[in-house]
């Protein structure tokens, strides 16, 4: 824990909204004032514990509520996905991790880690093969080590994710699948549309959930992440939630086929989301590469429907999901530039929309990891970022550095950036900001 203050900062809030200049105080690691800028009692902070933001834009640190660091950086080992479907990024996977070792897991996760922080995330969940042979046991190991070592830094979620099914391929993978959660997994994933049948796959949501309840953990399944409008199992996961009374405990990532169903099916579906509480994530730089793939012309955008959704109560998170890996080539970590893209592929980019995009950033992906007292209010944790530029809508357009990410009031990360052009006669130095 630590003292800090940061003056003259303008809030982006939880809901989205921005707000007029503050200064910032930070007492043992907790938010203890928020005051007008210029009102700071800085004669209670050391210079190094000072911080002026010059009106810049400061948001609670962001959680990233999807991603995959057992796979990440891996892509072109041993070679690149070249369709680019789902399909051939669990061959290439399964290719892939036999020669990988505890120590090679950890380092990708750790430098991805540091890739988040440096965005201003200090929380992950992070989906994790645990059964689809016996050396799915090494990532085990090696991510339930980095979850101890990073604590603190960046916290991190691990979900039991079974790729390799639970009721195809015999009971070993079952079996697996919860040694991994009695191994202190977080939250029971799941992956319905990847069972050979579809009584298989029913079976499969209802499995995840009662393992969900047994360890009275939070459930995430990777659903309907396909472009089969007959792939119907988000369904059947937000009945099954709405009878259990397990509401925003569950989670749907994904549930691309949504845009593939018909009109009349998705307003079914929809109200049914809404009304038993489920969360969903859509992942706009993944499912933009990956769906559409078996389609000629027109070609589908690859996420689900956001503002039925929303409309309907339903929180809806923005994730990154893979990076640099067989089912994703590119990403850095940054969710401001998934934001990006989301606004293209959604066509979010309304004025109205910089409001839902930030709630989504921040509120909705909180919720989902389960954060309690999220947001920058005086009593909850002293973790922000602070975002190089005075506007919300100019972060979302131009995602420039954070020159401080502060996790309980201790500086994790810092970032500069200088441009400068030359017309032939003097230097000037630019900025992106309107």
């Amino acid at each position: 824990m630590s003292d800090y203050t940061i003056t003259n900062a303008c809030p982006v809030t939880s809901s989205g909204q921005q707000e007029q200049a503050v200064d910032i105080e930070i007492r043992d690691g907790i938010i203890d004032r928020i005051v007008p800028a210029g009102t700071a009692d800085l004669t209670s902070f050391e210079d190094d514990e000072q911080f002026d933001a010059a009106e810049r834009l400061v948001s609670p640190t962001l959680v990233e509520p999807h991603t995959h660091f057992f796979s990440s950086l891996t892509a072109g080992i041993p070679r690149w996905n070249q369709t680019g479907t789902l399909e051939e990024g669990w061959r290439l996977w399964n290719e892939t991790k036999d020669g990988l070792t505890k120590q090679n897991y950890k380092q990708r996760a750790k430098k991805v880690a540091r890739w988040f922080a440096a965005n201003g995330i200090t929380r992950v969940r992070t989906h994790l093969d645990v059964n689809s042979d016996e050396r799915s046991s090494i990532g085990l190991e090696a991510m339930l080590e980095v979850r101890e070592e990073l604590a603190g830094f960046v916290d991190i979620q691990i979900v039991a994710f079974p790729m390799g099914c639970l009721h195809t391929g015999g009971e070993a993978k079952l079996q697996r699948f919860e040694q991994a959660m009695e191994r202190g997994v977080d939250v029971v994933g799941g992956i319905p549309h990847r069972e050979h049948i579809t009584e298989d796959g029913n079976q499969h949501v209802r499995t995840v959930l009662d393992l969900a309840e047994k360890y009275d953990a939070q459930a995430d399944l990777h659903i309907d992440e396909t472009d089969d409008p007959q792939s119907r199992f988000t369904g059947v996961l937000a009945s099954e939630t709405l009878k259990r009374g397990l509401g925003d405990k569950v989670t749907a990532s994904h549930a691309t086929a949504l845009h593939s169903y018909s009109n009349a099916y998705a307003d079914k579906l929809v109200r049914l989301i809404g009304e038993s509480g489920l969360n969903v994530v859509t992942n706009p730089m993944a499912n933009a590469s990956l769906q559409g793939r078996y389609d000629d012309f027109p070609k589908r955008r690859g996420h689900t429907r956001i503002r039925a959704l929303r409309d309907n109560g339903v929180t809806v998170g923005i994730g990154q999901d893979d990076i640099v890996d067989h089912f994703h080539s590119y990403g850095d970590g940054d969710p401001l530039k998934t934001a990006f893209v989301l606004v293209h592929l959604a066509h979010m980019n309304g004025n109205e929309d910089t409001t839902t995009l930030w709630n989504m950033l921040l509120e909705s992906n909180a919720t989902v990891y389960g954060v309690d007292d999220y947001g920058l209010q005086e009593g909850n944790e002293g973790s922000l970022v602070v975002y190089d530029t005075k506007d919300r809508f100019d972060a979302l357009r131009t995602q420039p550095v954070r020159p401080l990410v502060l996790r309980d009031g201790k500086p994790i990360a810092e970032a500069t950036q200088t441009t400068a052009v030359y017309d032939g006669q003097s230097e000037t130095t630019v900025n992106f900001d309107r």
